[in-house]
């Protein structure tokens, strides 16, 4: 993910001015990212490393939103919305 897109979600899903923290940034990133690997992945699908490490940042993000569930149901739907992210 280049800069300009990570400052782009950043700005999008920020609380406030200089926000990188919050769970929905976190989860903003995160999906990014998995977004990417994914594509990666379809090209190369022996790229067992990338596989794994995908994994990881799938399981952190469901952490996240878990979380972000619990706390605060607004910020969950208003996420999960803007990103196209499955709910329970």
């Amino acid at each position: 993910m280049d800069k300009a897109k990570k400052t782009e979600l950043i700005k999008t899903f920020a609380r406030k001015e200089g926000d990188t923290g919050s769970p929905e940034v976190q989860v903003a990133i995160l999906s990014g990212r998995i977004t990417e690997l994914t594509a990666h992945l379809k090209a190369n699908p022996k790229d067992f490393s990338t596989q794994r490490g995908l994994m990881a940042m799938v399981n952190r993000r469901k952490r996240l939103l878990k979380y972000l569930a619990s706390e605060n149901r607004d910020a969950y739907m208003e996420v999960t919305g803007k990103l196209n992210i499955r709910r329970k």
